[in-house]
């Protein structure tokens, strides 16, 4: 039986919030409280029965505890020693991804320069899209319990960044080398000389490229053609075609590039066909080699701005990517959008979507 279409109806978010404790204007907020907030949004716009949906597929930040990113340096434990899965673990072993980051970067010879960069023009970009309210379709204010305003506007942005401001930032991810991977006392140096004995890295990642860690929700409506029609629904895009991409556990920021190559292979399309793309900015690095490597026009790709500007809700970032291009397909009239992101173990999804 042939795979059915399915169309994206609608797609609501909250503001990213700065995710501190005591700080983030979202981080008092439980995260069933952030995820409610754009489910009832899509309710509301699309006059949706609830009754009728069949599934509500969700993530979180974490699979335990608080599960919401100002929470997360509270959280012990995790992994695959955390799993019993020692095995695996010395087989596979997976150091900090800020690490990995700059290990990539030392690599492929991705200057601190280069990295600093992208990382000021994802700022740019951000302040412009705010300035001129691109984000309005999609996002929605979030309220809290007592019905008072929490947030409406992006709580992150740095729209006063310079590119000195940022060569003057230290590197961070260098400190971590001499810490205990786990409970057995290996430390991240140590578990890096196992696969790259003789490399010396380069460290030039710091918060001002890495992704922001911030609080936010996010959800996208879909359904069958069929279902659309019988409730008068005008589908916003359709999903050409998915694909997952798995690589080296060690490299594992590396799949975004095979990831957007295969989902393109299935749907029957080449890098030119594509109008916009959204790649995740985890750290800096993988938009880089995004676009270098794929020899993509960078004025097409992250034209709002990315999570080293806008934040990185880990587990709603893919959904606000989505929504974030489909609202910018739509102001520049312009068609088709690939969205990836690099995922931890080394993976990375990838989607095109269609304007309908």
């Amino acid at each position: 039986m042939a795979a059915q279409e399915a169309w994206i109806i609608d797609t609501a978010r909250t503001p990213r919030g700065i995710g501190k404790q005591g700080k983030g204007a979202l981080s008092h907020l439980h995260p069933q409280h952030l995820g409610a907030t754009v489910l009832k949004a899509l309710q509301a716009r699309n006059d949706l029965n609830t009754a009728e949906v069949d599934d509500v597929i969700w993530g979180t930040s974490s699979q335990k505890g608080k599960q919401m990113m100002s929470y997360t340096a509270t959280l012990t434990g995790g992994g695959l020693m955390d799993a019993g899965n020692m095995t695996l673990r010395d087989l596979q072993p997976q150091w900090h991804q800020g690490i990995c980051a700059d290990l990539i970067a030392t690599l492929e010879g991705i200057s601190r320069e280069d990295v600093d960069g992208l990382a000021y023009e994802s700022q740019q970009r951000a302040k412009a899209a705010i300035a001129e309210n691109r984000f309005a379709r999609s996002v929605v204010p979030v309220y809290n319990e007592d019905g008072s305003l929490a947030l409406d506007h992006e709580e992150f942005p740095r729209p006063e960044t310079t590119l000195e401001g940022l060569s003057q930032l230290p590197a961070v991810f260098e400190k971590f080398m001499d810490a205990p991977f786990d409970e057995t006392g290996e430390t991240f140096d140590q578990l890096v000389k196992r696969a790259y004995p003789d490399v010396k890295i380069n460290h030039v990642h710091h918060a001002g490229n890495s992704s922001g860690v911030v609080d936010g929700s996010a959800a996208i409506l879909l359904a069958s053609p069929a279902y659309a029609k019988s409730q008068g629904w005008t589908p916003r895009a359709k999903i050409r075609a998915m694909a997952n991409a798995a690589g080296s556990p060690q490299l594992m920021l590396n799949e975004p590039v095979p990831a957007a190559k295969k989902v393109l292979k299935k749907a029957g399309m080449a890098l030119n066909d594509i109008d916009l793309f959204e790649v995740n900015e985890a750290f800096s690095v993988v938009a880089f080699k995004f676009i270098r490597d794929l020899g993509l026009d960078p004025a097409k790709v992250n034209v709002n701005g990315g999570a080293m500007a806008l934040g990185h809700p880990i587990a709603a970032t893919g959904s606000m990517l989505i929504g974030t291009v489909l609202d910018e397909l739509e102001r520049q009239d312009k068609a088709t959008g690939l969205v990836t992101m690099c995922a931890g173990g080394g993976m990375a999804p990838a989607i095109v979507i269609e304007r309908v």
